[in-house]
């Protein structure tokens, strides 16, 4: 079948309906709209058609398949049923899918999902709006057997495997086999790399597939779930969760692949992690092609025999259709001291480009396996994407993040054969094996009195066997093409820019608002001196963090996608080997700050890394099973080194706008896995090493804070009773928030509280009593409330949480007369005039929006009016490679952020 473009599939005219989401049994979050609304649903209000760019802008020439994004709407505009159709701005309809993913309370559609197909975009621009869905020419179609799945895309039949080794058995072109044998392929050694043991034992693992469903059926996207271990004789570990993502009109195939490490970290060292493909060889050797993306548009393409540059010429029309992929002509036309020598000419069968650090790649190639590999080139970071087959069709393969997320491998071996094998390695087997160990001895920490006498001085919060990485994840992103020729060199590196950058559509940061989706936020406006003045600095401070990434190399397999906590103005480094002063983690809600930025400015830089963040903070820095499934880690020189283990790390507050941005399934799994947060109460307590004595948990009288723990899980139940899941998440959430505030005070409540895990409730001594802490709200709990009281009637709740934002920055006088004693010295008050400015709107008090004003410039814990936002040049020998400098955390930069971003929305008009 010839290649079917996506400017072909826009231009059908089929008609067609949308098409809702299949629910999945093993995802109950995905479910379909609701049956009984809270009340009645009014007539739907309607909506204007709203514009849809490119997230980079411009118009790509290949998407990664096709594109699938998440666009708000406004409560009571659309009932659930509603269909939407898509348009170029021009007025030409586009094939396109939608389903519900997030719902009003009263059953309105408060998300939707929407996807398009094919392969060549056509626009740069479109309009979305209600009205029949346009459906391709030829709709995906989606058949299940006993023995398998089969999606076919109208251009490409992929075949997936139910059960066994064979993930996907086959990937078809027409009649034509492009791929089969797809497979996940694992190593380990029982010794570490780096400590030179005189024995290292390896051996290798199979992903072994022990269920695949049908998520979604078409007609535009199709979406296949596969889970397992791999597995070797009697030993299953590294569980997977892999996706399949298939499009009307392509021929791609997207894939996520995530795992769990769930080995020894003394003994079990990955020294290999892939997913590899048989790709059957046909044509002469001099017609088999290897291409590899280089840096940018750059190309490393060879064939496996070569016929350039011989001492004999076979002719230039034969070199030149050789060089540019396409088949050489007859061999009888050629010069016959090349033919009749064939043979003497070396085959290349192996190639390998290997990116072990995010500095340098380098390609190797050998004839065959018991033969040295020969350098071929080399160059600085690898778009990640390679391709081996010949003029009748082969398989391009790539992985995005290719070099941020080393050491990483595109290897091809057997080409010279009847059939090669294209592996993608996330962790190549070229790099020492991974080693999760923890980084030193305990150093004597062996009584809690010692550990937190340790946290003085390196605040590290250390625990013998909390140091583990035992439940922690990966998840990576990949993309395969079945493609019907050898690629131009062109056409390579659109294919190479797809994998690296997946294409998105995206809605205007003013639709976003407009739909009263997050809370409180607004699209950045520079319409007087003072905001503009604001809006520099809140840009200044992104730009700096962003720009760190690259200039500190925070890259690698566990590491991408987070940053630093501290820095080291005498080393001019920040502080990534002290203690809780090193990677981030998540703390003090660095992610919500580079959402809420994205939100507001719709730069695409914006976008990019705070997804990064999402796709490791979600993964590495939370459990996924064990005994602290659930727990997420606190900030450390190892993502998973520190002994706090708490629902404020693992918050879904972090993920959600991710997730109804891009719809993504994995991350929809990773906040449905947080509804039941709650129950890690029962075997990990988080305030242990400061109680006098021990606690015996019971399911009935769990100690759970009323602040950061619970404003956590109540995050999670919130995005759940959004996306219409479990219904115990709306209850646990309304009960918390009913219970807290009928305390003597409120959250401001002191004394023991204990919660119910059956219902959510909280209940404590009658008598009031006080006790605030600063990290009370600066975990989601300010951006939690704002949307709960939104969302649902809650006077009482209201009042007391209006009491307690009011308060926090009070005066003692004013919070003794309210709650009978004093809060204290409070520190982080620059973070919490949000909370006196959400006060100051909702009572319409004009002097609590002068005092949030003040509160912000002055700046305590925080960035004063006075700050330097600036940054400064430092370069050797001062320091190994140039740098900028300025005086800024990570943690200050989230909450001056955050702080910023909801005074504008809140109390902006009192700014001047």
């Amino acid at each position: 079948m010839g290649q079917l473009s996506r400017r072909s599939v826009l231009a059908s005219a089929a008609a067609g309906g949308a098409t809702a989401l299949l629910a999945s049994s093993a995802s109950p979050s995905h479910a379909a709209a609701p049956s009984s609304p809270q009340q009645p649903l009014a007539d739907p209000k309607g909506h204007d058609p709203i514009g849809l760019k490119w997230l980079e802008g411009g118009n790509p020439a290949e998407l990664a398949g096709g594109t699938t994004w998440g666009v708000p709407w406004a409560k009571g505009s659309f009932a659930p049923g509603q269909e939407f159709s898509l348009t170029t701005e021009s007025g030409d309809a586009v094939p396109m899918q939608s389903w519900p993913i997030g719902w009003w309370p009263d059953g309105s559609v408060k998300w939707t999902a929407h996807s398009v197909g094919g392969s060549t975009p056509s626009g740069d621009r479109y309009v979305l709006k209600a009205g029949s869905a346009q459906n391709p020419a030829k709709p995906l179609t989606v058949r299940t057997t006993r023995g398998g799945i089969t999606v076919d895309t109208g251009v490409v039949q992929v075949t997936f495997g139910r059960e066994g080794e064979h993930l996907v058995k086959s990937i078809k072109r027409g009649s034509k086999v492009v791929a089969e044998a797809g497979c996940l392929v694992a190593s380990r050694q029982d010794k570490s790399s780096t400590d030179r043991a005189a024995v290292v034992k390896s051996e290798s693992f199979t992903g072994d597939v022990q269920s695949a469903h049908v998520e979604q059926d078409g007609p535009v996207r199709a979406v296949i779930k596969v889970w397992g271990k791999h597995r070797k004789g009697r030993r299953a570990w590294l569980p997977f969760v892999v996706r399949f993502y298939l499009y009307a009109g392509s021929d791609a195939i997207r894939v996520v692949h995530s795992f769990i490490y769930d080995g020894n970290p003394e003994m079990d060292f990955v020294n290999g992690l892939g997913v590899r493909f048989a790709v059957p060889m046909r044509g002469a050797p001099h017609d088999r092609h290897v291409r590899f993306a280089g840096e940018g548009k750059g190309v490393f393409a060879e064939a496996v025999r070569g016929i350039t540059g011989l001492r004999r010429n076979p002719g230039d029309a034969v070199k030149k259709a050789q060089y540019e992929g396409k088949a050489t002509p007859e061999t009888s036309t050629w010069d016959s001291r090349v033919t009749d020598r064939l043979h003497w000419i070396p085959a290349f069968g192996d190639y390998s480009l290997r990116q072990l650090n995010a500095h340098g790649f380098e390609i190797h190639k050998r004839t065959k396996k018991g033969h040295a590999w020969i350098r071929s080139d080399g160059g600085r970071r690898a778009e990640g994407l390679a391709y081996v087959g010949s003029p009748a069709g082969g398989l391009a393969f790539g992985m995005r993040n290719f070099w941020q997320l080393h050491p990483t491998e595109l290897e091809v071996t057997g080409a010279a054969g009847d059939e090669a094998q294209a592996t993608v390695w996330m962790w190549s087997p070229r790099a020492g094996a991974m080693d999760v160990r923890f980084f030193h001895d305990g150093l004597g920490q062996d009584t809690y009195e010692k550990q937190l006498d340790a946290l003085e001085i390196t605040y590290e919060d250390y625990e013998p066997g909390y140091d583990t990485p035992h439940g922690v994840a990966r998840t990576t992103e990949l993309t395969f093409w079945a493609l019907e020729a050898t690629p131009t060199a062109e056409r390579f590196t659109e294919l190479a820019a797809a994998n690296a950058t997946p294409p998105l559509l995206v809605a205007s940061p003013e639709h976003l608002h407009s739909a009263g989706v997050f809370g409180s936020w607004t699209p950045v406006d520079r319409s007087s001196d003072a905001k503009k003045q604001l809006e520099d600095r809140l840009e200044a401070i992104h730009r700096y963090h962003r720009e760190q990434v690259d200039q500190r190399s925070w890259y690698g397999f566990w590491d991408y996608g987070d940053v630093m906590h501290s820095y080291d103005d005498v080393r001019h480094v920040w502080r990534y080997d002290v203690g809780g002063y090193a990677w981030d983690n998540s703390e003090l809600s660095t992610d919500l700050w580079l959402w809420y930025h994205y939100l507001r400015t719709g730069d695409a830089k914006a976008f990019r890394l705070a997804e990064a963040m999402t796709r490791h903070t979600g993964e590495v820095d939370v459990y996924h099973l064990g005994r602290y499934k659930g727990l997420g880690t606190r900030h450390g020189v190892q993502h998973w080194g520190d002994s706090a283990k708490q629902v404020r790390i693992s918050n879904a507050g972090y993920r959600r706008m991710y997730y109804f941005l891009t719809a993504d399934e994995r991350v929809g799994d990773l906040l449905h896995d947080l509804i039941d947060s709650d129950r890690t109460f029962l075997t990990v307590d988080p305030g242990r090493k400061v109680r006098e004595e021990p606690i015996d948990p019971h399911p009935k009288a769990l100690s759970v804070g009323k602040t950061t723990d619970w404003g956590a899980m109540a995050l999670a139940w919130l995005t759940e009773w959004e996306r219409n899941g479990d219904p115990i998440a709306k209850k646990k959430l309304i009960n918390g928030a009913t219970t807290l505030a009928a305390l003597p005070n409120g959250w401001a409540q002191g004394g023991e509280l204990t919660y119910n895990l059956s219902d959510g409730k909280f209940s404590s001594a009658t008598e009031p009593s006080v006790s605030v802490g600063s990290l009370n709200c600066v975990f989601g709990l300010i951006e939690l409330m704002t949307e709960l009281l939104d969302l649902v009637d809650l006077p009482e709740a209201k009042d007391q949480w209006l009491m307690y934002c009011r308060l926090y920055n009070g005066t003692k006088e004013e919070q003794r007369e309210a709650t009978g004693d004093d809060w204290g010295s409070q520190n982080l008050r620059q973070s919490y005039s949000r909370a006196t400015a959400y006060a100051a709107k909702h009572m319409d008090d004009d002097r609590l929006a002068a005092r949030a004003w003040a509160e912000l410039r002055t700046g305590h814990a925080g960035y004063p009016d006075d700050q330097d936002f600036g940054s400064k040049r430092v370069e050797g020998p001062s320091v190994l490679n140039p740098v900028d400098e300025a005086d800024f955390s990570s943690n200050a930069s989230a909450q001056y952020g955050l702080a910023v971003i909801q005074c504008l929305a809140l109390v902006g008009d009192h700014l001047d």
